[in-house]
């Protein structure tokens, strides 16, 4: 494997970018390694500027659930630009994405779009401290939601990669208001609740946890948040960023059966194009601006591309209904994975939920962000750069999920156990 151009394009980056890239754990710092820069994708593949081919897991993170460059999202997209990318006013494509949105989560009865996760979980925050009257939140270690300043404590895989667990320039009192639960660990919720009675507006977390590694909620965990913040009249919002549209078509809270009350998206819902969104219950979306008093803007909010690409992934998602297949996929290509390791007297851990999968080479169960911090990412490195030796392209930090996507071939995926074979043995 070749990666003399990726070095030389390293090198000039960092020239003119910090750090050389433009998001930390693409820097490939903790597997000690140069990032690969890559040129082009297609299907279950990505390529590199030297010309080297891999099966992606990482699908951009999460959203291309079919693949890079589906045909039909590509026409869609020529169609759309052909008309002008933007034109900081209404199109019906909005209207279309919104509704299509709510018909999916019927939880979610209005949306508003934005461009990013980090925007949509800042307003979400702003729409249920007003809609509550009060002004603390508790989020969850490990959970991450964007690079919003009051949710920069203990936030999940680019921190926990970096080893930062606070970012500096966060002052201190913009956090004195968010408050740390555990995930998993429903007692420490109620503790914090009866510690601060009708002071906090919201509990956000990742339902499925996909930032220090996959690791779903236990049973009964969702269910009891649900149960308190009924009691408390505390808003639940759940971060479904990277679940959603991706574990099931209507996200975790359809595998869960869980309906919280307001919701944020992204990746997915914009086809692999910057989007995100919020939406929620009518009667606290109705106090966004210009409905209500609580103030929210974006010029490309909306943007045509991200619309239209966005409303042929989720169509193509509705009509075929991947998920079954993508579960089944999914579950072997963990299982492997799994028999593998134990195979080889390596002590891991694995997880698999819809499209989504993880692992943590443990000898212990991961169930939290304290938790994921004791596994051993000094083999998660050597592993890494094993695979990619084999031409398979994992997420390069050991607290991230991984993705399959439709795209994903029954030859992608046993060529893939077979490198998980080949690289555990360090052949």
């Amino acid at each position: 494997m070749q990666i003399r151009h990726s070095k030389q394009l390293f090198s000039r980056a960092q020239q003119s970018i910090p750090g050389g890239v433009n998001s930390p754990v693409r820097a490939f710092k903790s597997v000690k390694m140069n990032p690969l820069f890559i040129k082009r994708a297609l299907g279950s593949k990505i390529f590199d500027v030297d010309g080297n081919e891999y099966i992606d897991y990482v699908g951009s993170w999460g959203p291309m659930i079919l693949g890079h460059a589906r045909a039909e999202v590509v026409l869609k997209l020529e169609e759309t630009i052909r008309n002008g990318t933007s034109f900081g006013a209404p199109t019906e494509g909005e209207i279309q994405l919104a509704e299509m949105v709510c018909e999916a989560v019927p939880s979610v009865e209005m949306l508003r779009l934005v461009n990013s996760g980090t925007e949509a979980s800042m307003a979400a925050l702003r729409l249920a401290r007003s809609y509550t009257g009060r002004e603390k939140i508790i989020k969850f270690e490990g959970c991450y939601h964007g690079s919003v300043d009051p949710l920069l404590v203990q936030t999940g895989s680019g921190a926990m990669t970096l080893g930062i667990p606070d970012s500096p320039g966060v002052p201190p009192s913009f956090v004195e208001l968010t408050l740390q639960g555990k995930f998993n660990n429903l007692t420490s919720i109620i503790k914090l609740v009866e510690e601060n009675p009708g002071e906090i507006a919201a509990v956000i977390l990742e339902p499925v946890a996909g930032n220090m590694g996959l690791i779903p909620p236990e049973h009964g965990f969702l269910q009891g948040l649900r149960d308190l913040c009924d009691r408390e009249g505390i808003l639940l919002i759940f971060d479904e960023v990277m679940s959603g549209f991706r574990v099931e078509y209507g996200g975790a809270q359809e595998i869960f059966s869980i309906v919280p009350d307001m919701t944020i998206f992204g990746k997915v819902i914009g086809g692999g194009l910057p989007v995100g969104a919020y939406g929620g219950r009518q009667d606290i979306m109705l106090q966004v601006a210009p409905a209500g008093p609580v103030y929210q803007a974006g010029t490309l909010s909306g943007n045509p591309l991200a619309v239209a690409a966005g409303l042929a992934t989720l169509g193509i998602l509705n009509e075929e209904n991947p998920y079954p297949e993508l579960a089944q996929k999914t579950s072997w290509l963990s299982a492997e994975f799994k028999c593998a390791a134990e195979s080889s007297g390596i002590p891991i851990q694995t997880q698999a939920i819809g499209g989504m999968f993880g692992f943590f080479f443990s000898a212990e169960p991961v169930l939290n962000y304290q938790q994921a911090l004791k596994t051993d990412t000094e083999q998660f490195a050597n592993f890494f750069r094993n695979m990619l030796k084999h031409g398979i392209y994992l997420a390069p930090s050991a607290f991230e999920s991984l993705f399959v996507s439709t795209a994903h071939s029954e030859e992608d995926i046993e060529r893939t156990a077979v490198a998980f074979k080949k690289a555990l043995s360090g052949d």
